[in-house]
Formats: C-alpha cells, sequence, structure tokens
C-alpha cells in the first residue's frame, strides 16, 4: 500500500477506536480515566498528523544540496583554527 493509503487505514482505525470508546467513557461520567482515555484518542491523532509531517520532510532531507547550505562557516574538526579558546 501506498503511504496516503497507510496513513488512511490508521485515521480510519483511531475513528473506530473513538467510537467504541465513546460509549463506554459515558459509563464512567467525567471521571479522571475517561478523561485520559479521551486525551489518548485525541492524542493519537496529533501523533498521526506530525508523523505524516516528519514523513513528508523525510522525502525533502534526502534530496542533495549543496554543502554551503548546511554549512556553519567554521572548520571542520573539534579543534578547528576559528574555535580556539584563549
Amino acid at each position: 500500500m501506498s503511504l496516503e493509503q497507510d496513513v488512511a487505514a490508521a485515521r480510519r482505525a483511531v475513528d473506530a477506536l473513538e467510537q467504541a470508546c465513546g460509549p463506554l467513557a459515558r459509563h464512567f461520567g467525567d471521571t479522571v480515566d475517561a478523561r485520559r482515555l479521551k486525551a489518548d484518542i485525541a492524542r493519537l491523532r496529533d501523533d498521526l498528523t506530525l508523523l505524516c509531517g516528519a514523513a513528508r520532510g523525510a522525502e525533502v532531507a534526502d534530496r542533495s544540496y549543496a554543502a554551503v547550505l548546511w554549512d556553519d562557516g567554521y572548520p571542520e574538526g573539534v579543534g578547528g583554527a576559528a574555535r580556539r579558546v584563549p
């Protein structure tokens, strides 16, 4: 499957989990554990969103760029000439 299909399947699974846990949480009312369950489901949604953004970022990071884009201007190595302690 493609990335988009896998993400869609994961989102459907989170939706199904939320639907299954909703009635269960209502049995316990506004307790700490019921609120935590709701927060955990929300965190799953957020994690999927973050993970999808990280996957897109990794694709961009794999491209080759000129070294000057990543150069900090200091010579390489621990004891570079520009990093001397007086």
